[in-house]
């Protein structure tokens, strides 16, 4: 076994083990754009135009739920006929990935890139993972990021054996990947719960802990999720690496804090707000900075 996957099976073994644990407890725009490790934040929200590092950029199509590419070079998003589509960061070479058959809500896709593994021989991904309802059902789908009008299909959700390794099939939204393994986290609306999800040689998972919206730090020994505390959203962190110990990272808030995702160098976390966007230290050591009054779903293009 390598020392990643021991690494993920001892993060899995632990969160099964304290899963249910409580926690105690446009125009005016300000310039996102920051250092190449830091990464450009980006924010859309349904409309033809993303803001990117503070300037609008127009794709011809409304976007939704716009994620980039590991690399930066391509943004996955749904647009305004509910297909899956990838274009350049420009807008330009639009590619419907895959078209929507007609009543389905797909939404939040995710990046899965990994690089061939021979010595375990583990191939390559490159792959889009996304939500899917379907008369009232939601479950997780993928299909390659290199298909033309591809025909999605459902992912696999394994969890380990013994107690608590069920893992539900349906109501699963909300999907993350990171890391170069392929390690993916999600939400469960049925459980009210975030679940972590590992294939990098064989395809296992479990429940961390209740919340929503989850996201997986770039070196996928983190996640930040949201949760509601004492009448507001919060955004919270739970560390892999030191016995899956949580952090609120906004104890005081007085308005809902939401949809969090990491830098490109696992130092700040942009999050959304009913008036804007703030970003935040991931260590807690801050507090949140208004960056735009743009309100949408924020990415980071690395």
């Amino acid at each position: 076994m390598t020392t990643r996957t021991r690494t993920i099976a001892a993060a899995i073994a632990v969160a099964a083990a304290v899963t249910g644990t409580a926690l105690l407890g446009a125009s005016g725009a300000a310039s996102a754009a920051t250092s190449a490790a830091h990464g450009t934040l980006t924010i859309s929200n349904g409309t033809r135009n993303v803001l990117i590092g503070g300037h609008k950029v127009d794709f011809g199509v409304p976007v939704r739920d716009l994620a980039w590419s590991p690399n930066g070079a391509k943004a996955a998003f749904i647009d305004g006929s509910g297909n899956l589509d990838i274009a350049n960061p420009d807008g330009s070479g639009r590619v419907v990935v895959a078209k929507n058959p007609g009543n389905q809500n797909w939404s939040h896709p995710t990046w899965q890139v990994t690089a061939k593994d021979s010595q375990n021989g583990i191939p390559a991904k490159d792959n889009l993972i996304f939500a899917a309802r379907d008369k009232g059902v939601s479950r997780l789908k993928y299909v390659s990021a290199k298909a033309v009008h591809g025909t999605p299909k459902t992912l696999s959700l394994y969890g380990d054996p013994g107690p608590g390794g069920a893992i539900p099939q349906t109501g699963n939204v909300w999907p993350n990947a990171a890391g170069q393994y392929g390690t993916s986290v999600y939400a469960n609306v049925d459980t009210d719960a975030v679940y972590i999800r590992d294939d990098y040689t064989r395809q296992q998972g479990s429940k961390l802990t209740k919340g929503s919206q989850p996201a997986l730090s770039p070196n996928d020994e983190e996640v930040v999720f949201v949760r509601s505390v004492a009448g507001h959203d919060h955004v919270l962190v739970e560390d892999f690496m030191h016995g899956n110990h949580i952090k609120d990272l906004t104890p005081h808030a007085t308005t809902d804090y939401t949809e969090p995702t990491w830098s490109p160098d696992g130092k700040t976390l942009a999050v959304r707000t009913p008036s804007g966007t703030v970003t935040l230290p991931s260590d807690g050591t801050g507090h949140p900075t208004k960056v735009t009054s743009t309100v949408g779903l924020a990415a980071y293009r690395p």
